[in-house]
């Protein structure tokens, strides 16, 4: 059987409070991590971010749940209708919401399922390549998939931060669920994090760092220092889960190593 490490980090960066919430865990269904990032008046954020990630654990920790695109689809929209229950619709300014990304390992620990609404971020590092699959609700993306924006330019653009969907909004979501099980394969790294954590970070970063770490815990303690070395004044709350499979930082050294120096 593959050995399967996860470890968590979160932190509220310059805030006063933190809004971040994030779980990991392994059941009948399967393993599983789940982090949310919440916003609202009044510390709702919290409170959105805290019921998501509550919702998604137990309804991944119910052993009839079957291992399916479709399942783990179901099961975001249950967290949007949670929230959307508990919603002060006299006062906007109580309205509450949340991003949210979720990991889903099958029980036989060979494939993954991945999902998410908003801005948290789904990375796998494979050999030493590091790339998003998980897409973001926000202006600047679908601006970039217009066109209209460059990577470079979407990392400067004053809306990098506004979103056009988020657990508890009115109306539906579309959750942007994989396809299809994924191969999970011996030596990917996974690493689920908020706005606040991959702001700042290109995708080499994060194999770069891989490469350095010898237990999941160290990945996240390099990146997170690098971010509060950053001192941004308005730094958001910073949080992420990484799940390693079988040993990655050993083949992302390797991959490293055989790449061919720059001209």
């Amino acid at each position: 059987m593959t050995r399967i490490r996860i470890a968590a980090c979160t932190d509220p960066g310059a805030r006063g409070s933190n809004e971040d919430d994030l779980r990991h865990g392994h059941g009948p269904s399967g393993t599983y991590a789940v982090l949310a990032d919440g916003a609202g008046g009044h510390a709702r954020g919290r409170e959105a971010a805290q019921r998501a990630v509550a919702s998604i654990e137990r309804a991944l920790g119910d052993i009839g749940v079957g291992f399916a695109p479709g399942s783990l689809t179901q099961i975001v929209r249950g967290a949007h209708a949670d929230i959307q229950q508990r919603q002060d619709s006299n006062d906007r300014a109580l309205r509450m919401h949340a991003t949210v990304v979720v990991l889903w390992v099958a029980p036989d620990e060979r494939h993954v399922l991945w999902s998410n609404v908003g801005d948290s971020r789904l990375y796998r590092v494979r050999h030493g390549r590091a790339d998003v699959l998980t897409q973001d609700d926000s202006v600047v993306h679908q601006m970039m998939l217009a066109g209209v924006l460059t990577a470079e330019q979407s990392r400067r653009h004053p809306q990098k931060n506004h979103l056009i969907a988020a657990l508890g909004i009115e109306g539906g979501v579309e959750p942007h669920t994989v396809l299809q099980p994924a191969e999970l394969r011996e030596g990917d790294a996974f690493l689920l994090c908020s706005d606040g954590w991959w702001d700042g970070f290109e995708p080499e970063d994060l194999a770069l760092a891989l490469a350095r770490a010898y237990a999941p815990e160290d990945w996240l303690a390099d990146l997170a220092q690098r971010i509060r070395a950053r001192a941004a004044p308005r730094q958001d709350n910073f949080s992420a889960i990484a799940v390693w499979v079988g040993e990655p930082a050993e083949m992302t050294i390797a991959r490293l190593n055989r790449a061919p120096a720059p001209r």
